[in-house]
């Protein structure tokens, strides 16, 4: 039995939009420590350039319900249901399965308010979910956000958009006590780092990644999980493949062949064989879990930098998404039951302290073809002149619609803003 949800209105004076945008856009617009001022960490992430050349909430109240939980799917393998799909197997089994998904307190004070509706989730539904690039040699406190996306679903729960921030994008960082960090000004990407630094972990990190973004933005979250992109693999691996369409030819500045066989760059040169590399070709094609990641990593070498790398991590979720939901992937016990084994070593996950079982239950209504990727700054650079990047009225106001709960409205007025991703 699914649980009961508690209801949560939309924002004061808005009114709920259908959520649906595809149906409504006309077909041709379709697409196919320091002090105040000091610096954080490095916001350098991978490093180098991509160019040539708000204020206390109240403490969340626990939630009750985990109907929000239900497009933490949508962010890759843990896609379980879609409408008229019949889950197989009991709450125990499942139980099992996702003994092993790591949960903590990834939002701290940036936690919808009672105000905002915090305790109640039959409205708009919005979550954080940060990527990270972890490899067994980092410290767990030396490891940046690269990945920043924000998920919103309005208040009807049959839509759901994908918003990238930039890595670049310059922001305020807050003081944040757990990690000793005294706030200053840098890159956003940078706010995960200070927040885990001095024993603060992934868990300070995010808070301080959560609680930067409202001050940017003026979202605030109902749940938030962070993705280990290097753990994907063996999700896409469970799936088998995933369809991805490569817009721009692409040579792989991380990986080689060494014998026929992909492997890192520092692995290949220990071998002293001959390497090639690894160049992913124009065009739509099946790649397993290490192509589809290797790909996703990509950044220096695009025409768009960062941007284009938004839109190809964009891609490889829903891609995820839509694989999960194919095929019988989710009325065969032993395909599902991998599936979410592999999950859960991909991400941790912000569940309020709802039984993960009880969610995988409820999610119903949103699917792969439902989600909608969203472009920020048009999808191109937007440099501030000191080696950050700014967000432009049009994606601010984007911000603001998501907060209102009037995103499906703004993006039928800004068609513009869909990624034309497939």
């Amino acid at each position: 039995m699914p649980v009961q949800a508690s209801r949560r209105p939309s924002s004061p004076g808005s009114a709920a939009p259908s959520g649906r945008i595809a149906a409504a856009i006309p077909a041709q617009s379709r697409p196919g420590g320091g002090g105040p001022g000091s610096r954080p960490p490095g916001g350098g992430g991978d490093g180098g350039d991509d160019r040539p050349g708000g204020g206390g909430s109240k403490k969340r109240t626990k939630r009750k319900d985990p109907l929000w939980a239900k497009l933490t799917v949508v962010f890759g393998a843990v896609l379980m249901l879609s409408s008229g799909v019949a889950i197989v197997g009991s709450k125990a089994l499942i139980g099992q399965a996702t003994g092993g998904i790591a949960k903590g307190n990834l939002l701290g004070e940036a936690g919808k308010s009672d105000a905002e509706g915090g305790a109640s989730l039959d409205g708009p539904i919005d979550m954080l979910l940060l990527g990270v690039d972890a490899r067994e040699r980092w410290a767990a406190d030396d490891v940046r956000s690269d990945s920043i996306i924000i998920l919103h679903i309005p208040a009807t729960h049959d839509q759901a958009y994908l918003i990238s921030i930039p890595r670049d994008t310059e922001a305020q960082i807050p003081a944040f006590e757990k990690s000793g960090y005294g706030g200053g000004s840098g890159k956003i990407n940078a706010a995960f780092q200070a927040g885990a630094a001095n024993g603060g972990g992934w868990e300070g990190g995010a808070q301080l990644m959560a609680q930067t973004i409202k001050r940017l933005t003026g979202i605030s979250f109902d749940g938030a999980a962070i993705i280990n992109f290097g753990g994907f693999k063996n999700v896409i691996d469970a799936l088998g493949t995933v369809r991805i369409c490569v817009t721009q030819e692409v040579k792989s500045l991380h990986m080689s062949y060494v014998d026929g066989k992909p492997m890192w760059n520092a692995d290949a040169k220990k071998t002293g064989k001959q390497r090639t590399p690894v160049v992913h070709k124009k065009g739509c094609q099946e790649m397993e879990g290490w192509a589809a990641l290797d790909y996703s990593r990509q950044r220096k070498t695009l025409k768009n930098g960062d941007y284009d790398r938004q839109a190809n991590q964009q891609q490889l979720i829903k891609a995820m998404a839509k694989k999960a939901t194919e095929g019988g992937m989710l009325t065969n016990p032993a395909k599902m039951n991998n599936l979410i084994k592999a999950a859960g070593k991909a991400f941790v996950l912000d569940t309020g302290g709802v039984p993960i079982e009880d969610f995988i239950f409820t999610m119903r209504g949103v699917t792969g073809n439902e989600l909608t990727m969203l472009k920020t700054n048009n999808g191109t650079f937007n440099a501030n002149g000191n080696n950050t990047e700014g967000l432009n009225e049009e994606t601010m106001a984007m911000f603001r619609a998501v907060k209102q709960d009037k995103l499906a409205e703004f993006v039928f007025t800004h068609p513009e803003v869909i990624s034309t991703r497939k």
